[in-house]
C-alpha cells in the first residue's frame, strides 16, 4: 500500500510510519513540527520507501499519485501543548481533518482518524464504552482538544455517509513508550523524567484520579488492525488495566530505583477523575487486546528515556 501519515513526526505518528514501513508499505509523512520532532523520524528517514513533506495540514493537501490509506494523526496531543497551541489545535481538528478527508475522497482511499478518549471528557460512565456521548466542557481549557476531536469524528462520519469515504474512527486512550516528549506534561513521561533527574514527582490533587496506560506497540497493533478491517468505529483502543495516578508515581519510583519524593500540587481544571476503556468491541471485531504489562512497558520506556537523556 501507499500510506499517508499526518503528524508523522509525533509520538504515535512516527511509530506508525515505522510500522507500515516494516510491513513493506510505502509511507508519505506530513508534519509542520509544531509539537512533532525531526528526531522522531531519524529511524525511518533513510528508508527509500519513506517520503517526508513539511506541511501544515490546515492548508490544502496535495499528494501526487495513488494513496491507499490516510492516517490523520496531526494534532498537539498533551494538555501542555494543546493549551499553548489552542487555536492551532482547533484548526487541525477541523480544517486539517477536512483537508485529509478531501484527499481521501479525491484518491478513493481509506481514512483513519486518530480520535481520543478525551471525547468522553470527565466521564459519568465507567468504564467508557463507544456508545457513551461524553461529559465535555466546551469552554474549559481542554475544550480546544476535546471538541476538535469530536468535530473530527462528526465530519469523518459526514464524509462516510455523504461521499462513501471508507472511514475508521479510533478512540485512543493514554499511551506511553519510547519517543515520547519527556516534558510534554502527561503523567508517565513527567514522572519518569523527574525520577531520572532525581527531582520530586508532582502528583496533582491527592492522586486518586485514575488512568489506564497502553504501551505504544500494543496501541499501534490495534490501530493497524482497525485500519485494515471493515469496521467504521468508533472503537476504543487502550489498556483496561486501571490505576491511580499516585500508584503510577510509586511504581515509577520503584522501577527507576530513585530516592525522589512525591509532592502534591493542584489539579488542573477539568482533569478527568476516571479513565478506563471498555475494549469489548476491539476484542470481538479485531481479536485485539494489549499484551505488554504496565511494569514491562514502563521498564522499556525508562530505559529509552535514560538513553535519550545522553543524546
Amino acid at each position: 500500500m501507499r500510506v499517508v501519515v499526518t503528524g508523522a513526526a509525533g509520538f504515535l505518528g512516527s511509530h506508525l510510519c515505522a510500522r507500515f514501513l516494516a510491513d513493506g508499505h510505502e509511507v508519505v509523512g506530513l508534519d509542520n513540527f509544531i509539537t512533532g520532532s525531526p528526531r522522531n523520524l531519524e529511524r525511518v528517514g533513510d528508508d527509500r520507501s519513506f517520503t517526508f513533506i513539511q506541511q501544515d495540514v490546515t492548508k490544502h493537501i496535495d499528494i501526487p499519485g495513488e494513496v491507499d490509506l490516510i492516517l490523520h494523526f496531526a494534532s498537539p496531543a498533551s494538555p501542555r501543548a494543546y493549551i499553548e497551541y489552542g487555536i492551532q489545535t482547533l484548526k487541525v481538528g477541523a480544517l486539517g481533518t477536512h483537508n485529509a478527508l478531501g484527499l481521501a475522497h479525491a484518491k478513493g482511499s481509506r481514512f483513519l482518524l486518530a480520535s481520543t478518549s478525551e471525547v468522553y471528557g470527565d466521564p459519568l460512565v465507567h468504564p467508557q464504552t463507544e456508545d457513551y456521548w461524553g461529559n465535555v466542557n466546551p469552554v474549559g481549557p481542554r475544550g480546544v482538544y476535546d471538541e476538535g476531536k469530536r468535530f473530527g469524528e462528526a465530519i469523518s462520519m459526514a464524509y462516510h455517509n455523504k461521499h462513501g469515504v471508507d472511514t475508521k474512527l479510533v478512540r485512543i486512550f493514554n499511551t506511553y513508550g519510547p519517543y515520547m516528549d519527556r516534558h510534554d506534561g502527561r503523567a508517565a513521561p513527567e514522572f519518569i523524567s523527574a525520577a531520572l533527574d532525581g527531582k520530586p514527582l508532582i502528583v496533582h490533587g491527592d492522586g486518586s484520579q485514575t488512568r489506564s496506560l497502553c504501551y505504544v506497540d500494543d496501541l499501534v497493533e490495534g490501530i493497524v488492525r482497525l485500519a485494515l478491517s471493515d469496521h467504521v468505529g468508533p472503537m476504543n483502543i487502550g489498556n483496561p488495566y486501571e490505576l491511580s495516578v499516585l500508584e503510577l508515581a510509586k511504581l515509577i519510583i520503584d522501577i527507576t530505583n530513585t530516592t525522589s519524593p512525591i509532592e502534591f500540587g493542584p489539579r488542573p481544571p477539568d482533569d478527568p477523575t476516571v479513565r478506563c476503556p471498555d475494549i469489548s468491541l476491539a476484542r470481538s471485531v479485531l481479536g485485539w487486546e494489549p499484551t505488554v504489562s504496565l511494569e514491562d512497558g514502563l521498564e522499556r520506556t525508562v530505559a529509552w528515556f535514560a538513553e535519550d537523556v545522553k543524546r
